[in-house]
């Protein structure tokens, strides 16, 4: 009986190990969380046997210190913006990643793979025009700034973040050059004085979807926008034509939060979704560029040509410097603020 009795813990012992355990992811939810499932979270469950659960948040970094200060952590896998990344990793709010089980760097885009994080997908945030509406193409954000040949009101998203690169790459600042300048006071002030010319021909946008709106109704001739947004637009059918020479890319990445219980089938399952075959229907289905190089081999020679990550679409682009707006951002953000709020 006793024997028994240890064989049947054994079994008992055996089968928990074996049995598919559960990790939660979150991303920012919306239609990219819909994707997600269908591009990351079914296979990695056919694959594995595990289940996820998938919820959603709005990148507020606080629900995430509060989970790790307070050892409650329940969340296995996040999607964080890449100034996000590089505080969470400093506060200790993310595991320490292996990268092995994710990915050999050169597979990658440069930046992809950090201490704390995996970039899942390259945003970018781009020139837009609806091309019913302006007969004659722009070429790049000096055109955003003529009002004699284009004319018409802009829109610029209402923040620091953005808005002061494009300024100075319209002031013919190359990119080499941007953060060393605005790093200065002097290079604050070029930017703002820049901005100044078109200030009262502006119409300001805070959501990603009100680019799209602006253009289709003809509030105004050009936008900035995310890039997705008009790959999604131009599926619906819009005219609406992206420039990219000038546009600034992101990469959004997965971090672990520290004391997860799961690190080991979170790095699994980054590991999954980072690999060419499930990025391709993640960037099929979004527009938002791949981290993989190796996906653009798997995708239609034409629809490359509309992705962020194309060699060439991605030669007349800068990358983003959040270690600049992360020393930076909160001065350059204040005093964004308070020139905004007064008069043109």
């Amino acid at each position: 009986m006793k024997n028994k009795a240890i064989g049947a813990v054994l079994l008992t012992v055996v089968a928990s190990t074996s049995m598919a355990s559960e990790i939660t992811v979150i991303s920012f939810g919306g239609v990219a969380k819909d994707v997600q499932t269908e591009a990351f979270y079914k296979p990695y469950e056919k694959s594995t046997g595990n289940k996820i659960v998938a919820g959603e948040y709005n990148g507020e970094m606080g629900r995430i210190k509060v989970m790790v200060d307070t050892n409650s952590v329940n969340w296995d896998v996040v999607q964080v913006g890449g100034a996000e990344l590089i505080t969470g990793c400093e506060e200790g709010l993310f595991e320490r990643l292996d990268q092995e089980k994710i990915g050999k760097s050169g597979d990658f885009l440069p930046g992809t793979l950090s201490e704390c994080g995996a970039g899942v997908l390259v945003w970018s945030t781009a020139m837009a025009y609806n091309a019913d509406k302006l007969k004659v193409a722009p070429t790049g954000w000096a055109d955003f700034w003529d009002l004699e040949k284009f004319p018409g009101k802009r829109s610029l998203h209402k923040g620091a973040k953005y808005t002061l690169e494009i300024a100075l790459i319209a002031d013919g600042v190359p990119y080499s050059d941007i953060y060393k300048l605005l790093a200065t006071e002097e290079g604050v002030n070029r930017a703002f004085k820049k901005l100044d010319q078109i200030k009262r021909n502006i119409q300001w946008w805070e959501a990603g979807a009100q680019p799209m709106q602006y253009l289709a109704s003809g509030d105004v001739a050009m936008t900035s926008a995310f890039n997705g947004r008009v790959y999604s637009a131009q599926d619906s059918g819009s005219n609406v034509k992206i420039i990219w020479q000038g546009s600034i890319y992101d990469i959004d990445s997965w971090a672990v939060p520290k004391g997860s219980k799961n690190k080991s089938a979170a790095e699994q399952f980054i590991g999954l979704s980072l690999q060419p075959e499930y990025q391709k229907v993640h960037t099929e289905k979004l527009g938002y560029g791949s981290t993989n190089v190796h996906t653009l081999d798997l995708i239609d020679k034409k629809l490359q040509e509309r992705l962020n990550t194309s060699p060439e679409n991605l030669s007349k682009a800068m990358p983003i410097d959040n270690e600049f707006w992360v020393n930076h951002g909160e001065d350059l953000e204040q005093r964004f603020n308070a020139w905004a709020a007064k008069g043109a």
